[in-house]
C-alpha cells in the first residue's frame, strides 16, 4: 500500500471520528440528549423504528379527543444550571383509546417522557418534560409538540422559566 492511499484513509477515519464526535456533542443523535445532559431514561424514548411503528398504528386507530388540564407551567426564577420537572396532565375526552406516538421539542435541553399505554377513554395520563437550564441564562419559553391519534394530531404544550 503506497504512501498516499495510507494518508487518504487516515483522513477519511479521522474525519468518520469528528463526524461521530460532532453528531454527539451537538444534540442531533438520538442517545446524544443523554450522554450531553445527563438527564431522562435511554429506556423512554422512542427508537426511530419504534416511533414509525407507532405512526403507523395512530394512523389506523379511530380518532379521538384529547384535552390538557394545564399546557402551559412557570417555572419562575431558577438558577442556571438547575434541573426542572414538571408533569403536564391531560384526559382522554374522546370514546377511543389515545396513544401518543411522539414528542417533538424545541431545544434539545429539554425532555419529555410519556407512557407508550393507550390511555382509555374517560381516564387521564400525564406527560413529564424535564429542563436542564446549563448554559441557558435569561428568559427561554420552551414547547413541546405533542403526537397522537387525536382530531388535532399535534399540540404543543410549554412553559417559560427565567434562569439566573
Amino acid at each position: 500500500m503506497n504512501a498516499q492511499l495510507k494518508t487518504i484513509l487516515l483522513t477519511v477515519l479521522t474525519l468518520s471520528c469528528f463526524v461521530i464526535a460532532l453528531v454527539e456533542l451537538s444534540g442531533v443523535s438520538q442517545t446524544a440528549l443523554f450522554n450531553k445532559y445527563g438527564i431522562g431514561s435511554s429506556s423512554n424514548a422512542l427508537t426511530t423504528k419504534e416511533a414509525d411503528s407507532r405512526q403507523q398504528q395512530i394512523a389506523s386507530m379511530p380518532k379521538t379527543t384529547i384535552q390538557f388540564i394545564d399546557s402551559f407551567y412557570n417555572f419562575g426564577e431558577i438558577k442556571e444550571g438547575e434541573s426542572v420537572k414538571h408533569s403536564f396532565r391531560f384526559k382522554n375526552t374522546g370514546t377511543n383509546p389515545l396513544l401518543i406516538s411522539k414528542t417533538d421539542v424545541s431545544c434539545g435541553c429539554t425532555v419529555p417522557t410519556f407512557s407508550k399505554e393507550p390511555v382509555a377513554p374517560g381516564a387521564e395520563g400525564v406527560i413529564e418534560v424535564q429542563y436542564n437550564s446549563k448554559g441557558h441564562p435569561g428568559h427561554q419559553h420552551k414547547n413541546v409538540i405533542v403526537h397522537s391519534n387525536a382530531q388535532m394530531e399535534a399540540m404543543s404544550i410549554g412553559f417559560d422559566a427565567d434562569v439566573k
